[in-house]
């Protein structure tokens, strides 16, 4: 092993440590997806496992890990073999013990009943399962690659490995969409009756094929994107998710009871976690940093024996402070100041508290909450990202 020693990230943080694998594979792109990929060749996965394998000697885990998240890209085009070549690797370098929860993403069409097998014996218990949509139409404007029975198809071979953690990823605010048509994907999700449930509203980033397909169309209406109709279909998802049973706990999570992504939560929570593979981020020892969004370059640093980070930022308490209110302005728990200024060792000041409020006059934050207790209510989550500014704008 290289000379990285534990020590590098281990400083006597007791906060839960999250490991992040990224699959940077895709067999092809989604029309409104905008991120880094590559072709799933044999060559190029053979390459990206044994950077992996590099990548877990020149950065070991600092301690015990709690959660495990492999995502992607397209985890499901790994076969069974390479699961469980990368699973073994993830346990071995944990001690030999799998994380509480260990959750996979996979796209319906590459589920498969000998990699749910391999998954199961490995130690993976929740499985992410990208559905988008349950019609055909959305599917084919989004550009995904699987029909709707392929959903009802991975689901029952999920189902019957023995996984009683699901996930079902859903998108709505698509261009063309009817609310009926969102409303009729929710009561289909909610039959099924997965553990958990991501609702997100569709992002059009610039440089995605759906988007330069759309600002062309004579036919797209920029007003179905308005923040005001996002904000109605928000809030009936919100309220028809609760009369299900789902618990909203983020502003786009929902789950039963005890079964929240903790390694997503834990993330909100400002804990720590360690990203391996191309362009996985990472935050952990005090400092922010990630990998190289190209499989070749990600290849050739760790060739050099050094772990392949770009972008290191040593994070003073200040920014862990303000990062920690951001972020937990997007739980429905929301969080508590004087804690998080005991927790960084950072005083929260007058004028954070006079913004509280303000807030909570407004109707953004619990005013039945103590004062120090920061809960956004509904609205309040809503405008999350505006009362993040306001923060930056009083700490700065």
């Amino acid at each position: 092993m290289k000379d990285l020693p534990q020590s590098a990230f281990a400083h006597g943080n007791a906060d839960p440590l999250g490991i992040y694998v990224h699959v940077p594979f895709c067999g092809s792109a989604c029309d409104y997806c905008a991120f880094y990929r590559e072709e799933p060749r044999r060559a190029s996965v053979e390459a990206w496992i044994a950077g992996i394998a590099r990548e877990l000697e020149w950065v070991p885990f600092p301690r015990a890990v709690d959660t495990f998240f492999i995502g992607g890209g397209t985890p499901g085009v790994l076969s069974a073999e390479n699961f469980s070549r990368l699973a073994k690797m993830l346990v071995a370098a944990n001690g030999g013990n799998a994380p509480a929860e260990w959750s996979v993403e996979l796209a319906p069409a590459t589920v498969k009943p000998d990699k749910l097998r391999v998954l199961r014996d490995c130690g993976v218990n929740r499985i992410s399962l990208g559905v988008q949509s349950f019609d055909a139409e959305t599917l084919t404007l989004l550009g995904r690659r699987h029909a709707p029975k392929q959903i009802f198809s991975a689901y029952e071979m999920i189902r019957a490995a023995g996984f009683d953690n699901v996930n079902f990823d859903l998108i709505f605010a698509v261009p063309g969409e009817k609310e009926s048509r969102w409303e009729a994907d929710l009561d289909t999700a909610i039959a099924l009756a997965p553990e958990h449930l991501s609702a997100y509203c569709l992002i059009l980033e610039e440089d995605a094929p759906l988007w330069t397909r759309l600002k062309n169309s004579a036919h797209f209406d920029p007003a179905e994107k308005s923040p005001e109709r996002e904000a109605e279909l928000y809030l009936a998802t919100w309220e028809k998710l609760s009369r299900a049973g789902y618990e909203q706990y983020e502003v786009a999570n929902h789950a039963r009871a005890g079964k929240i992504c903790r390694h997503n939560f834990n993330t909100w929570k400002m804990a720590e976690w360690l990203g391996y593979g191309p362009s996985a981020a990472s935050q952990c020892g005090g400092k922010r940093f990630c990998n190289p969004a190209n499989l070749v370059l990600w290849l050739e640093k760790l060739t050099d024996g050094v772990p392949a980070h770009e972008n290191v930022e040593a994070l003073s308490p200040e920014q862990l402070f303000e990062d920690a209110m951001i972020f937990g302005l997007r739980l429905a728990e929301g969080f508590d100041a004087e804690a998080l200024s005991r927790r960084f060792g950072v005083p929260a000041g007058t004028h954070l508290a006079e913004l509280a409020e303000d807030l909570r006059s407004a109707g953004y934050l619990d005013a039945a909450m103590p004062k120090n207790i920061w809960r956004p209510t509904k609205r309040g989550l809503l405008v999350a990202d505006a009362i993040a500014l306001k923060i930056l704008e009083i700490r700065n």
